[in-house]
């Protein structure tokens, strides 16, 4: 699984007033790991709900992209920092088993699996004794 990186959008001037909020995306951390079934790949999505969140395979293409919101009620007076979007891309190989890919997000942690197919899966010969 190879990695595409989308590097992270930043405003050209900071000295001109924005008119509207230029988007901002950062790559969220990630573990991947194997299990005999397939990959595994956890994703740190701090502030993302799960409507907020956008996954799909295209082409052999694995993308993540999540918006994180702010949960406090009504309108800030003032606020510190402000939350940006999520996005990455992996590509896949013909090893996984695209349809049977399944997701859960759990307190910001995004959990994918990533099953391996059936030809990928290893398995056992017997030996015939003639």
């Amino acid at each position: 699984m190879a990695e595409r990186t989308v590097a992270t959008r930043q405003s050209m001037s900071p000295s001109r007033e924005e008119t509207r909020t230029q988007g901002q995306y950062i790559s969220p951390p990630v573990d991947i790991y194997e299990t005999e079934e397939g990959l595994v790949v956890k994703a740190d999505l701090p502030g993302v709900a799960k409507e907020n969140m956008d996954i799909r395979v295209e082409n052999n293409l694995l993308t993540i992209r999540a918006n994180a919101a702010h949960v406090a009620p009504g309108d800030p007076i003032y606020r510190e920092y402000e939350l940006v979007n999520f996005f990455r891309q992996f590509e896949l190989s013909e090893k996984v088993d695209q349809s049977k890919i399944s997701a859960d997000l759990n307190q910001g942690v995004l959990t994918l699996n990533l099953p391996k197919a059936e030809e990928a899966k290893p398995r056992k010969i017997d030996v015939k004794v003639a």
